[in-house]
């Protein structure tokens, strides 16, 4: 660590921030703005940061509980003091908690589970009455009884080596490892493969005293420390299972919980290393792999287990009020063009790492934009700024609440900037990429508390610090652009850009704040002064940065979108895909290959030859070339586009804006993704088995990954079609 941090800050030391503050893109003057940028920077408090953290995470607040309806209200409150019109929107939303929960084994093992964190004196809120017990929401109730099979990481490559090995699930229940994936997938994969329960633990290895001192001492987990979490398959639709497409308002129709296409039908649980212990111990079976072992003082076997487990899990399925706290300031010129803002406060203890400390600086944001309302100034466009309840669960109270307003955001909503957990270290940024120019000239602009440069150079030198090639050390190095990364799901952007295609941006800090008390009740004031930003500076640094981008695109007189970079990025996309395809042939020829002139072998008691191995199929021509036609289109129409901002006056420039923050919604499809229709974007989804991974060019790529020819036909002609609707609409403007 030592070494890492002297290299670290020698590339700090030689990368000097060169960027000099020029003209702002999309304004014609920007002195005001960047007065009122100082203005707002001056307003804003880390002390304050600090207080409201320990404030709204000083109790358990999860969807529907009394601590929940406290920090709604004190959201709201300083909303209003702030000067902004400020009301909750309540939706009634589908959210069960256990009421049994038992995990045992007997046999040669005799062994009942703990389920249960343990209260620390150095944790002043981990006793708290009101906490949700370990669990994993939207498991389904069962009683099912068998051995137990450890599965790694609990990935379909996983299951490949147990296959290998003559090992089947069916019938079984399997213990799977935190990590590698989101947790969701792990049970949804068991389920695909016959398994009747599914147990997930965190290795000590990944996330315990193999990483690092265990908590209190360090920040990591100790042996009866558990990670909650949703397993609904977000990557089907989000939201309220029961009211699909549909908002969870009074009354609304609902399908039973049994039939939602989202949730899993087995019975899964989290359960902490200390509890997992005992279970791995009394493997039989074969020695796992490797590559395949953890952190735990024995030899890691696959099974099956010696004993039988027993697993019994209940759930209440009750309705529960979700509370969103909507605020907002009427633009002065723009009324009808929005900019939202959103974090969530809904966490599944205290939360203060996840979610409050993104919500601290959404509020720092609120406070400091009232200080310039104060001062007479006022927003071209419309702010809204919401705090969103349930995405914990499933992304309800986000979803819901785009789903109740679809049409209006649709003509409405110039953008969606999101951010979640905060903490100390690097800028991370994702979105739509036509926003790539703006959130590099605004990390240029935002200076890292820890180092003094810019958040845009620091990022550079950590990317340079941590490239594996001499070739990618100096490609960060000599770098102008921030690399604005795709977004999957895993926070409340999705239903924004996937379902409705507004253009999104989700913003954060991290890097420097590992730990293990993700969705724990160690996620604690206490433990986020200690480890994750001990002088909440990067609250401070977090709200400049998502502060700048909302004011910019408030108060611009061209609207900050360069569908220019889109193409550069899609391009790189599509290249990407001709390359994936030109692999797989190459695999399947040199496999074949091999196969066809290998030597036989014959036993040594037998004449007949051996069985060789299957050939493997052929891969097809793929054609590229409507999409590469439609790209060529593209580059076109967005120069185009560029060219007609800079030399409109200022009437054409307002007809201009009225349409380009829509643009991206031409790139949704009628029909959706193939199996999941409620992913309507053509190029940005989470992977069908990554969860909160994103996959590009989702219907395409998926496609080839499983070799569906077909269907890669098809989605390629969805995509170009959908390319060249933005086009046509960029031509338009």
């Amino acid at each position: 660590m030592k070494k890492q941090a002297l290299v670290f800050s020698f590339l700090c030391f030689i990368i000097t921030n060169t960027h000099a503050q020029q003209g702002l893109l999309g304004f014609k003057s920007s002195e005001a703005e960047i007065k009122n940028e100082k203005i707002f920077d001056a307003q804003l408090s880390s002390k304050r940061v600090g207080e409201n953290i320990k404030k709204l995470s000083s109790v358990p607040h999860h969807v529907g509980s009394e601590g929940g309806k406290m920090v709604a209200s004190e959201i709201a409150k300083v909303f209003t003091a702030a000067g902004w019109d400020t009301k909750i929107e309540t939706y009634q939303l589908m959210f069960p908690t256990p009421t049994t929960r038992t995990l045992e084994m007997s046999g040669a093992t005799n062994y009942k589970a703990k389920l249960k964190e343990t209260p620390l004196k150095e944790d002043a809120t981990s006793n708290q009455a009101d906490q949700l017990p370990t669990y994993n929401c939207w498991s389904a109730d069962g009683d099912v009884t068998s051995n137990l099979v450890f599965v790694n990481y609990g990935l379909p490559e996983d299951y490949e080596t147990l296959a290998k090995y003559g090992i089947d699930v069916k019938g079984k229940i399997v213990i799977a490892k935190y990590g590698r994936s989101w947790r969701g997938i792990k049970p949804k994969v068991a389920q695909e493969h016959g398994a009747i329960g599914c147990l997930i633990y965190s290795d000590p290895a990944d996330d315990g005293y193999g990483a690092g001192d265990a908590y209190p001492i360090g920040a990591f987990k100790n042996d009866q420390t558990v990670q909650r979490g949703s397993i609904m398959d977000m990557v089907i639709y989000p939201g309220d299972p029961t009211t699909p497409n549909i908002a969870s308002v009074e009354g609304a129709a609902r399908v039973d919980h049994n039939d939602a296409k989202n949730l899993l039908k087995i019975p899964v649980l989290p359960i902490s290393y200390g509890d997992a212990t005992p279970l791995l111990k009394d493997m039989a079976g074969p020695v796992a792999p490797r590559e395949w072992g953890g952190g735990l003082p024995f030899t890691y076997h696959i099974g099956p287990s010696n004993s039988q487990v027993h697993l019994k899990l209940v759930f209440d399925w009750k309705l529960r009020p979700g509370l969103d706290v909507i605020a907002t300031i009427k633009g002065s010129e723009f009324p009808d063009q929005w900019v939202i803002r959103g974090n969530h406060h809904d966490g599944w203890v205290n939360g203060a790492a996840d979610p409050i400390s993104g919500m601290a600086a959404e509020l720092e944001e609120a406070i400091a934009i009232g200080g310039l309302l104060k001062q007479g100034w006022r927003p071209k466009r419309t702010l809204v700024y919401c705090a969103w309840d349930a995405e914990e669960p499933g992304l309800m109270g986000s979803t819901e609440w785009v789903e109740n307003h679809a049409a209006e955001l649709q003509a409405k909503a110039v953008a969606y900037i999101n951010s979640d957990g905060n903490g100390r270290g690097f800028l991370g940024a994702e979105g739509s990429h036509a926003f790539a120019p703006l959130i590099t000239e605004i990390s240029k602009t935002v200076i890292d508390p820890q180092t003094g440069v810019s958040v845009f150079e620091r990022s550079k030198a950590e990317r340079a610090a941590n490239a594996t090639s001499t070739a990618a050390k100096k490609e960060a190095f000599q770098s102008t652009a921030y690399p604005l990364g795709a977004m999957g799901s895993g926070s409340d952007y999705s239903s924004f850009i996937q379902h409705l295609g507004v253009p999104s941006l989700n913003i954060g800090y991290g890097g420097e704040d590992e730990g293990g008390e993700y969705h724990s009740i160690y996620d604690s004031y206490d433990m986020y002064r200690r480890f994750k930003d001990p002088t909440f500076a990067y609250g401070v640094t977090l709200a400049q940065t998502t502060g700048r981008v909302v004011m910019r695109l408030a108060n611009a007189d061209a609207l900050q979108f360069d569908f220019t970079e889109l193409h550069k990025t899609v391009k790189g996309y599509i290249s990407e895909l001709m390359n994936n395809v030109d692999q797989l042939r190459e695999k399947a020829k040199v496999e074949n290959e091999l196969v066809n002139n290998s030597v036989y072998v014959y036993a040594a008691d037998k004449t007949e030859n051996l069985k060789l191995p299957a050939l493997l199929p052929e891969v097809p021509y793929v054609d590229f070339t409507s999409v590469l036609n439609a790209l060529a289109h593209l580059e076109k129409a967005a120069a185009g586009a560029e060219a007609a901002k800079k030399t409109a006056d200022t009437k054409k420039l307002a007809e201009i804006n009225s349409k380009i923050y829509t643009a991206e919604q031409q790139l949704l499809t009628n029909a959706g993704l193939p199996r999941r229709p409620w992913f309507k974007h053509s190029l940005y989804a989470p992977g069908f088995y990554t969860g909160y991974g994103v996959k590009t060019v989702p219907g395409v790529r998926e496609a080839i990954e499983q070799k569906n020819w077909a269907e890669t036909t098809e989605q390629m002609g969805e995509v170009a079609k959908a390319i060249d609707r933005l086009s046509v609409y960029l031509e338009a403007l």
